[in-house]
């Protein structure tokens, strides 16, 4: 199997996996007070929507790349 199978193959999980799930969440620390040695940190959650036509544009990216033929 080519690189380009490979990649090909890779857009397709991931257009799958950002229609099935829609975004991904994350927490991100910040410190909010440092006086001398005391720290006071606060945790932020941050959610990222992925839109839905960046996982339908991977998913047919990955379908031509798979259905059209090698140059030779």
């Amino acid at each position: 199997m080519n690189s380009t199978k490979v990649f090909a193959v890779l857009l397709l999980v991931a257009g799958v996996l950002m229609l099935a799930y829609g975004g991904f969440s994350y927490t991100k620390e910040n410190t909010a007070v440092k006086v001398g040695p005391i720290e006071l940190s606060v945790k932020e959650k941050e959610t990222v929507n992925v839109p839905v036509w960046a996982g339908v544009g991977a998913i047919v990216v990955g379908g031509i790349l798979l259905l059209v033929p090698k140059r030779t």
